[in-house]
């Protein structure tokens, strides 16, 4: 088998992307940071069923961590990950490198306002900003007809829907469900730090959400049932517990009603060891 074709340079990219699409073919995007499993791939798999040719990319974003975070151990294999892309049918990887992204003299920010300030925009705010700016390159360095974001990083993909509405891109942004392990545990490349015996905590976290959505659905009080489900994920050993909440499903807004009466999204971000998981869950109003 011929192996998956590997750009690194705009122009590179840009060119094979333009014959696609003079030949009349759609193309479709899959960001990536690399450190693929089966959550990634299924991305490929739904920009497939409705496009020609899938490109993906590969680069690691230093804009979206912070200092203190897990940049230089943050786990890369581009062999493994071409494999496996070429495996789900992706036909072009993009794997630019830091200097092509952000060349000498790179002065741009992008800032998505509103649905990036609660949650993840509290606890790391670097972090849309970051995103915001990547994901708004790789879209016009590519300019797919489509691209596809997970809804595992929930509250991301409403950033990248915004940023992409406001900003005018032609680009249609696609929604892949959240893959999950066994145990209900959402694929995660940073699941790979897990120690053997964190891994198996680790599953309690969607059992303990789960709980939480089960008695929010049947008409419960909402501040008991999440402040119950905080205090079982300390119990089991997560610390520490950055939010358990419940947010409406479309703007991020925080649910302060006694009982639910939308649509509305339970969202977790929860430390085990040095790991951190993060995972959300649709919610269905009375």
């Amino acid at each position: 088998m011929t192996p998956l074709p590997i750009v690194r340079t705009v122009a590179d990219l840009r060119a094979q992307v333009s014959a696609w699409k003079r030949a009349g073919l759609r193309v479709g995007l899959v960001p990536t940071m690399g450190a693929l499993h089966a959550g990634h791939l299924s991305l490929v798999t739904l920009v497939k069923r409705e496009h020609d040719k899938c490109v993906a990319s590969l680069f690691v974003n230093p804009k979206q961590f912070a200092a203190h975070e897990d940049l230089d151990r943050y786990p890369r294999d581009e062999a493994g990950d071409a494999a496996l892309l070429q495996s789900a049918g992706c036909d072009l990887l993009f794997a630019p490198t830091v200097d092509v992204m952000y060349p000498t003299g790179f002065a741009t920010a992008v800032t998505v306002s509103g649905v990036s300030a609660p949650l993840e925009g509290e606890m790391r705010p670097h972090f849309f900003g970051g995103v915001a700016t990547v994901v708004a390159k790789l879209l016009l360095q590519c300019l797919p007809d489509a691209a596809a974001f997970g809804e595992k990083d929930y509250q991301q993909l409403l950033v990248i829907r915004k940023m992409v509405a406001d900003l005018d891109i032609p680009v249609e942004i696609l929604a892949g469900e959240t893959v999950r392990e066994p145990d209900g545990l959402a694929m995660s490349s940073r699941n790979a730090y897990l120690t053997p015996a964190q891994r198996e905590t680790a599953g309690l976290l969607n059992v303990i959400a789960r709980d939480a959505i089960a008695r929010i659905e049947a008409g419960g009080a909402i501040s008991p049932a999440l402040s119950e489900a905080k205090a079982a994920l300390a119990a089991a050993g997560f610390s520490p517990i950055d939010y358990v909440a419940l947010h409406d499903a479309t703007t991020l807004a925080e649910i302060r009603t006694p009982t639910l009466q939308q649509a509305a999204r339970l969202l977790v971000a929860a430390h085990l060891g040095g790991t951190r998981l993060i995972d959300n869950f649709a919610v269905r109003s009375v």
